[in-house]
């Protein structure tokens, strides 16, 4: 009953996401937001406080200072996924761990999903726990580099994928490629290829009209 209020501040702030929740609370108590009294024997906080600080800022803060601290295979795969969006599947990952510059990406994949940052469900799809986790993650790539990195992850992926049926994924290797337009218009043995993909993607976006 005491910490009805509360715990309503929590889930409006993190819409009752177990990770997030966790984080949120841990930022609090960074914060000196939630304290223990030991004269009154249980915790304190100001909840109007609470309520008008953007909490979520310094909860950002503390994923990144984390996932700063994570592994190389772990971070790379965290950065990818966040490039990809929200999810993806699981099979992208195992396409990409052919490759040399990606082959660490299933270590990564399991580390990722034992520290909860991400969840697989039944069908083999990835996907971020909050949408503040992806945004960290996301944040691992300096800004200066994002354009540049989803290129060569699209480019790997074509790569890999050239001559495959791959389905849906062919959405998502264009959508990488196309973040570097300006490397494509570089590369002019690429570009013939980029262009051809670009059709095939828009041909089986229409076929999915019908």
């Amino acid at each position: 009953r005491i910490c009805k209020s509360l715990s309503g501040i929590v889930f409006q702030k993190t819409k009752g996401s177990p990770f997030f929740v966790l984080e949120f609370m841990q930022s609090l108590k960074s914060h000196g937001l939630l304290q223990y009294n030991n004269h009154q024997k249980r915790w304190v906080w100001n909840e109007d406080i609470i309520r008008a600080e953007d909490i979520t800022d310094n909860v950002l803060h503390l994923l990144s200072s984390k996932m700063n601290g994570l592994s190389g295979d772990v971070q790379t795969l965290l950065k990818v996924m966040a490039c990809f969006g929200s999810s993806t599947n699981e099979s992208v990952i195992g396409y990409l761990s052919e490759s040399a510059e990606y082959a660490g990406v299933r270590n990564g994949l399991e580390g990722a999903l034992s520290d909860g940052f991400i969840v697989k469900d039944e069908e083999g799809s990835l996907q971020f726990v909050h949408d503040k986790v992806r945004e960290a993650a996301y944040n691992l790539i300096p800004d200066s580099d994002k354009k540049q990195f989803h290129y060569h992850l699209g480019k790997v992926l074509y790569a890999l994928c050239d001559g495959k049926d791959v389905g849906d994924t062919i959405f998502l290797i264009a959508s990488q490629i196309n973040h570097g337009k300006e490397w494509i218009l570089r590369d002019k043995d690429l570009s013939a290829c980029i262009s051809e993909l670009n059709m095939k993607a828009g041909e089986k976006a229409l076929d999915g009209c019908d």
